[in-house]
């Protein structure tokens, strides 16, 4: 092995130390970073450095997300939603309930748009049902990411697979169905111990109703006096702009709300002025010449006004304002929105709330006016859970949308037409029948996980190129004796453990050269351990930041990291074991 490979092999390891170690990087800069140093270091050329972004696994991965898109947006999601959850008996029958639904729904559908549709639902039915929130988020997650095992659609990372698979071996690649009978042997072994363990396993966690239910735990209102010396001024003049521990939130004005208030609102006699922060720091606002003390009336965040909407959301990875606090983000300006308050692992954050930095899976309190919460809904930024705040889908579009995404299937499993035409046809045909309009569509291509994905490319056929994935499988080989169980149990693991740590599509794109250069080596079939790369990436039970559903369940469900690795640590080792178990009973490993 040259220098070239030398080289590929230290930016594998330095890509993955940057993304465990300085997880504000979002993946696809850094990939895009090590395809950079790829092309420019000349170990690849430019067509196979850029070779990942015409690679039909990606494209049918952006047709699948249109898709997915339109199943949702045509209401089709909530229509199983109102079908099948019902009333259960008990926290196991809710569970059942749940899972079984969402994982056939997510065999075909890419599981985080089911995720986002299914909260706030989840969130209503909990309450109705009178089950706590944090015994089913979860599972919810859980059954999303063993839906995506069953198909080669269920995730866009058997997608990828698939398509780097044909491109490093020139094989024809796999059928929709020829991972079934693996993912759904993962599937039932996985819902049948959720449904089993979870309800001792997850602790009673506040829910996100009940960590904002006190609004005068962290606002309180003073009102400009009539005669005051704040009449006329505006709020910069009257130095409520920069205040230290607290920042205004809103003006009632008569019988109108005013929200997110502009520096150059003047102030009016009577207005009252609702704080949102350190509510002990009323004592010094009060100090100020002109605000007097507001009394009577019901408290203003209690108050169902038209020019306001309260919306909880969670703040999603990919999320701008990640890493900064919401000060420095310049939240109000960029989203049309005023944070009111912050949870994190089901606890609201006190204190100065403007110095707060934003994590993912933050539950945020946020106050906005109706076409600023519609921004916010398209937005991928975050997740809305407050399911008030949602406008109902129209429904008379569901039926055509499932049937759409069913003639899909149809045409890819017959072999009428290949699966990256049928899902372009799928997207276009959604199109056609105004299930998903054209901006929903563009919005539903996830770009940074697509840049993820074709940039992950270079990275692997660096290895596989410079010869270092042979290098890598050739001492692997010798360490593990040629043993064809044991190479299919270290492949699962490593691809399993790198899935906790970073991306699964990244997981599996670097792993997916070196598993195919151990099988050439110990002359073994490559089929039955591209399968295990398939379903260990997949496998991301055991931390909230291995798979974006998980972390998308993260704020709604009030959890702590504790909780995933309590019921997630045993899920990984089942889905570890009943893998290796399966996989040498459905595809010889010795070709």
């Amino acid at each position: 092995m040259g220098w070239q490979g030398w080289l590929t092999v230290a930016l594998t390891v330095s890509v993955l130390a940057t993304l465990v170690a300085i997880p504000r990087l979002r993946p696809d800069l850094v990939m895009m970073g090590a395809l950079l140093v790829l092309s420019i270091s000349g170990i690849l050329d430019p067509e196979e450095a850029l070779s990942g972004f015409a690679n039909s696994g990606l494209m049918t991965v952006a047709a699948m997300f249109v898709v997915a898109a339109a199943i949702r947006s045509s209401g089709g999601v909530d229509l199983v939603v109102e079908r099948v959850l019902g009333r259960p008996k008990s926290a196991r029958g809710a569970l059942v309930r749940l899972m079984l639904p969402v994982a056939s729904v997510s065999a075909f559908l890419n599981n985080t748009p089911v995720v986002a549709t299914m909260i706030p639902a989840v969130l209503q039915w909990a309450r109705r049902i009178k089950v706590p929130t944090s015994s089913l988020m979860i599972p919810l997650s859980y059954a999303s990411i063993l839906g995506g095992t069953i198909t080669l659609i269920g995730t866009s990372t058997n997608l990828v697979v698939n398509g780097q698979y044909q491109a490093l071996t020139g094989n024809p690649g796999f059928g929709l169905f020829d991972i079934t009978p693996l993912g759904l042997a993962a599937a039932a072994a996985g819902t049948l111990f959720v449904v089993l363990a979870a309800p001792s396993l997850l602790k009673v966690r506040r829910s996100p109703d009940e960590t904002f239910a006190d609004t005068r735990s962290f606002t309180f209102e003073v009102a400009v006096a009539r005669d005051g010396a704040l009449v006329g001024k505006t709020i910069e003049q009257a130095g409520l702009r920069h205040l230290e521990r607290i920042y205004l939130a809103e003006i009632e004005r008569e019988d109108a709300v005013i929200t997110a208030v502009a520096p150059e609102e003047r102030l009016r006699g009577g207005d009252r002025l609702v704080f949102v922060g350190e509510t002990e720091a009323i004592v010094d606002i009060l100090r100020i010449n002109g605000l007097v003390p507001a009394v009577g009336r019901q408290p203003a965040l209690e108050r169902n006004v038209p020019e306001r909407r309260l919306v909880e959301a969670v703040v999603a990875q990919q999320c701008e304002v990640v890493g900064t606090t919401i000060r420095d983000g310049r939240f109000r300006d960029r989203y049309g929105a005023v944070v009111l308050a912050v949870a994190r692992g089901g606890e609201h954050i006190r204190g100065r709330l403007s110095s707060i930095v934003l994590q993912p899976g933050d539950l945020l309190l946020l106050e906005a006016r109706p076409a600023a919460v519609g921004r916010l809904r398209r937005s991928r930024d975050f997740v809305l859970v407050n399911v008030l705040e949602h406008e109902l889908p129209d429904h008379s579009r569901a039926w055509i949308a499932w049937a759409v995404l069913a003639a899909l299937v149809a045409a890819a499993t017959s072999g009428l037409i290949s699966m990256l035409n049928a899902a372009l046809l799928g997207a276009a045909a959604m199109l056609a029948t105004r299930c998903i309009t054209g901006g929903e569509a563009r919005r539903s291509l996830d770009l940074p996980v697509l840049i993820t994905i074709a940039a992950s490319f270079a990275l692997g056929n660096a290895l596989e190129k410079t010869g270092a994935a042979e290098y890598l499988g050739h001492n692997i080989v010798a360490t593990a004796g040629g043993n064809a169980w044991l190479l299919l149990a270290l492949s699962y693991l490593s691809v399993m453990v790198l899935t906790e740590l970073i991306t699964n599509n990244a997981a599996a794109m670097l792993m997916l050269p070196i598993v195919l250069a151990i099988t050439e080596n110990a002359g073994l079939h490559d089929v039955p351990y591209v399968m295990a790369v398939m379903m260990a990436a997949s496998a991301s039970f055991a931390t909230p930041i291995g798979y974006q559903c998980n972390m998308m369940v993260y704020g709604p469900g009030g959890y702590r990291f504790t909780d995933f690795l309590r019921i997630g640590v045993p899920m990984n080792l089942l889905m570890a074991l009943v893998t290796i178990l399966c996989i040498p009973l459905i595809w010889p490993l010795r070709g």
